[in-house]
């Protein structure tokens, strides 16, 4: 039995094969070529990318009453993921996995999604972005073959706040402005040290990258200087910058990737997709070496990889990613729980709900909840392997446990953006650890979840 959203894949490989889906320059196609045919295709992959969003979500602008993230940005509230015909979230949750499994009800919105043209992959950038960036430095991080696929509404807040370990009396640093190249010495030359200055001198110099660089093989109009570590972790958190992992083949089985905050990075211990290394130095020294060319050495020679030296650079890098703080709580106390004082009723049942029946610090664990561990939730129980437009889902094995901490402030969520908002966070751990939540336990635990 094949699920309803991905019956018109086998129609839809025939013209894969025709416009040749995997859009790697051919050894004799100059680049006037390459730009004609990605743009020719272009629209096809957007239709059914959007397609699938719209199937899979409520996409609406929908914001909670008296929410917002750290600057102000209204957050979004309701479940958006859809069910199928008479299901409910109450059913669902009564079945066994191997039930939900046998009758592919899991949910279309709960499967891993695929990046936006999953065949052909690479760094892809919100609209706000490319526009500031455009503005302040005159460089275009457009790509000709394919557009960001979320609403702005959906995405964290732009420009997103700073605030410093070191300086916590400043507030947010950033003065409401996107740290580039150009503005960063005027922004910090009064609050870090020349070490400090320099890490963050070299996280907004751009470097060349697989889809932005000076070879015909790229996905920008012109020849480019790069990508900046800012660009996807702007101003030190998440503009919610895709791409799809560089150390999982074949090219299927590739996650995209949620860019996750670098707030609070120095008191995490896993870094990388697979979280296969242990230092933010090394996480650092890999995204230029790696990451910034799908885990090809070969293409990164081609393109002009940069090689950081780690001594004077990676760790001046580090340095100042490790600067960076978690934004206010102001209902936390010290030890990272609710200030009784402060909170409300529901946001303290949410409390006692996070410890207790929902399970939520068997791996959150305060007071910047994260236990610095990886987890396997083994979501395949639900359902059959299955392609989603040219992504395989299957077993995704273990991934990191991010830290809660400022969850508020960074959709989407889970590691490749498959949750809209933190109701459908707590639907799927529902379902994923067979919680039996009910429905004012669900809205208890997303109060709580704000005040984080």
């Amino acid at each position: 039995m094949q699920i309803p959203w991905v019956l018109s894949l086998t129609a839809f490989a025939a013209a894969l094969l025709v416009c040749g889906a995997l859009t790697i320059s051919a050894a004799d196609e100059d680049f006037t070529t390459l730009v004609n045919r990605l743009r020719q295709q272009k629209p096809m992959f957007a239709k059914r990318h959007q397609e699938l969003l719209a199937k899979r979500y409520d996409l609406a602008d929908r914001p909670a009453q008296g929410v917002t993230m750290s600057r102000g940005k209204p957050v979004q509230e309701g479940v958006r993921v859809r069910l199928a015909k008479d299901m409910t979230w109450e059913k669902l949750a009564a079945m066994s996995p191997e039930e939900t499994k046998s009758k592919n009800l899991w949910p279309a919105g709960f499967f891993p999604l695929p990046h936006p043209h999953h065949e052909a992959g690479g760094m892809l950038f919100p609209q706000s972005l490319i526009d500031e960036t455009k503005l302040q430095t005159g460089r275009d991080l457009t790509r000709f073959d394919l557009d960001f696929d979320f609403p702005q509404h959906l995405l964290p807040e732009f420009p997103a706040p700073i605030y410093l370990t070191t300086r916590p009396d400043l507030g947010d640093v950033s003065r409401g402005q996107l740290v580039t190249l150009n503005n960063f010495h005027e922004l910090f030359k009064d609050i870090l040290n020349p070490k400090q200055m320099e890490g963050l001198r070299l996280l907004v110099t751009p470097f060349a990258q697989a889809q932005f660089n000076a070879t015909e093989d790229r996905r920008s109009l012109q020849a480019h200087p790069g990508v900046a570590c800012f660009d996807c972790h702007a101003n030190g958190h998440t503009n919610a910058a895709t791409h799809t992992v560089g150390d999982i083949r074949p090219n299927e089985h590739r996650h995209r990737i949620d860019t996750p905050s670098l707030r609070g990075v120095n008191i995490q211990r896993l870094f990388g997709s697979q979280r296969a290394m242990k230092s933010v130095e090394d996480f650092t020294e890999f995204e230029q070496r790696a990451a910034y060319f799908d885990g090809d050495p070969v293409q990164a020679q081609q393109k002009g990889v940069n090689i950081l030296e780690r001594g004077s650079q990676v760790h001046f890098m580090a340095e100042f990613q490790d600067l960076l703080d978690f934004p206010p709580a102001p209902k936390l106390n010290v030890l990272g729980k609710l200030d009784p004082t402060k909170a409300t009723a529901g946001e303290l049942r949410g409390q006692q709900l996070f410890f207790g029946k929902a399970q939520c610090s068997s791996c959150h664990i305060p007071p910047y909840y994260t236990d610095n561990l990886m987890h396997n939730l083994r979501v395949e129980r639900f359902y059959n392997e299955t392609m989603i437009n040219g992504r395989k889902a299957s077993a995704d094995g273990p991934i990191k446990t991010f830290p809660l901490r400022g969850i508020k402030d960074s959709p989407p969520y889970l590691h490749d953006d498959r949750l809209l908002t933190l109701e459908d966070t707590v639907e799927f751990f529902n379902l994923v650890l067979e919680l039996k939540l009910n429905q004012p336990e669900k809205k208890d635990l997303v109060a709580f979840l704000r005040t984080l």
